[in-house]
């Protein structure tokens, strides 16, 4: 399985540059984690989450909740 985080990204209307800005985490960081390919063992992060959480004034079990819901690939 494996979440998109770049489809999450656009409909939310952000960027990576406005994630890290706004969370307050480097851009170099956040642009490599949103950015890796994922498998089994590097999935999406609690530092991911918070920053998505933090760049939308939200709680990151609200993110998480939104991802599980509509943005989860099944492969």
């Amino acid at each position: 399985m494996e979440i998109d985080i770049k489809g999450y990204l656009r409909e939310k209307e952000l960027s990576i540059y406005e994630v890290s800005k706004r969370s307050g985490y480097g851009y170099t960081t956040l642009h490599k984690s949103f950015n890796k390919q994922q498998t089994r063992a590097t999935s999406l992060n609690l530092r991911d989450l918070d920053a998505l959480a933090r760049a939308q004034h939200a709680t990151m079990w609200q993110v998480l909740q939104e991802l599980e819901e509509n943005y989860m690939n099944w492969k």
